[in-house]
């Protein structure tokens, strides 16, 4: 069995909390893009566990963890992460953890013109994160980039790297105006960090072409959600790798694959960290009190996140674009405090009213249509069952699977893993 779980919207709609709960079913669990630029909170018997670049399944034992070739790895970050793990008493090896040889490394100067391009766009930033992400795919696509693999190979490495920091300084020094890269700084950065990673990194695809001949079950794990993806989200207020579940194989390391199962991750209201157009977005009081009521602060970044009530528009293109089979409706229990449930059923365009998620100017321009919908009047978070759910929040749910267009096979009443309902 070949899963994919992915996000629908615009990425924080729970992904880590169901990686960690279906994982129980799988042998292996890949990320496929992305760095350290969001991340998967996980709660489950051992702690609460905040994930930027590993898998959600390192928490389970059992489980091989992969680390695709779609991947940007911060070599400092990814350690540190390790550690934390380790001192919360998560045994990491690399029969446990694999890193593909293909994937790239986030260099310190990713991370410093991450920063210094967002300063110079001042109100017209992006709304990085400032890891580094975007430099680091750019060179990547110039291949100019260093890959994991290269750490395996000293007199390789310190013969590139020369030559790449030079070419980088013509950006960072003369360029920017910013103190220039130091290639034996940035040598001793690679041997520091990237030395304890060594006996992790190997062919990852071998790996899995192994595993899938003999049977297991692969979880293919993404970062953000479709409206972040590079090709079909709200670009240029994206990310920049491919989010969907299409790309899964590809990044992970075994391109030849077809996917069973697409479980897409459907938070039961809307959140969003950074920039960009944001049709659904509630203000004041309101607004506040949901993001309070969720927790809505950003893993990776503690980031407060723009709330808004679900988007049907949104959610329907998001479960379109990735090709979803399923879906997790998350943190449904959130929405008990409510009375009137605030739901953006359409948009409005230059007067006109709109079912389809529009892109480009069209999209700044669209207004939310909203209607309400009755509240639980109860809390959920004890309910086991979906008859054990009150009407409403029953109602709720068949209304959001009706719009979407997808079964609704899990509703998540809490953060932890015996919090859900399967349907």
């Amino acid at each position: 069995m070949l899963t994919a779980i992915v996000g629908t919207n615009w990425g924080d709609e729970g992904k880590g909390r169901m990686v960690d709960l279906l994982s129980a079913d799988y042998d292996i669990v890949c990320r496929y893009q992305g760095g350290n630029n969001a991340g998967h909170t996980v709660v489950n018997d051992k702690g609460k566990f905040i994930l930027n670049l590993l898998p959600s399944g390192i928490l389970r034992p059992e489980t091989v963890n992969v680390m695709g070739p779609g991947m940007v790895v911060d070599l400092k970050h990814l350690c540190g992460e390790i550690a934390r793990l380790r001192e919360a008493g998560i045994e990491i090896g690399p029969e446990h953890l694999k890193l593909s040889d293909r994937a790239v490394i986030c260099l310190p100067y990713h991370v410093l013109l991450d920063g210094l391009e967002e300063d110079r766009l001042g109100d017209a930033k992006f709304g990085s994160t400032r890891r580094g992400i975007a430099p680091v795919y750019a060179d990547k696509y110039m291949k100019k980039a260093l890959r994991m693999g290269e750490l395996l190979d000293t007199a390789e490495l310190e013969k590139r790297l020369p030559g790449i920091v030079e070419w980088k300084n013509l950006t960072v020094e003369k360029g920017y105006g910013a103190e220039a890269v130091d290639a034996g700084a940035l040598l001793a950065w690679l041997r520091e960090y990237g030395d304890p990673l060594k006996p992790y990194i190997c062919d990852v695809s071998a790996y899995l072409r192994e595993a899938t001949a003999a049977g297991k079950n692969v979880m293919f794990e993404a970062q953000l959600g479709s409206l972040r993806d590079i090709d079909y989200g709200i670009y240029p207020y994206t990310s920049s790798s491919t989010t969907l579940a299409a790309y899964a194989p590809i990044g992970a390391g075994l391109p030849g694959a077809r996917l069973d199962r697409v479980v897409g991750i459907m938070k039961a209201y809307s959140s969003c960290v950074g920039e960009g157009p944001f049709t659904c977005e509630l203000f004041g009081p309101e607004g506040d009190r949901l993001r309070e009521a969720g927790g809505e602060y950003g893993a990776a970044t503690g980031r407060p996140r723009r709330v808004g009530g679900f988007d049907a528009v949104a959610s329907r293109y998001g479960a379109m674009v990735q090709g979803c089979t399923e879906i997790a409706l998350t943190k449904l229990d959130v929405l008990s405090y409510m009375e009137r449930i605030p739901v953006c059923v359409a948009y409005e365009i230059d007067g006109e009213r709109v079912y389809d998620f529009p892109v480009g100017s069209r999209l700044e321009r669209a207004k939310p249509v909203y209607e309400t919908f009755e509240g639980f009047g109860a809390d959920i978070s004890r309910c086991r069952s979906f008859d054990e759910l009150p009407e409403a929040a029953q109602r709720y749910v068949r209304y959001v699977e009706k719009e979407v267009g997808v079964p609704v096979k899990y509703v998540s009443v809490g953060a932890s893993r015996e919090e859900i309902i399967v349907l």
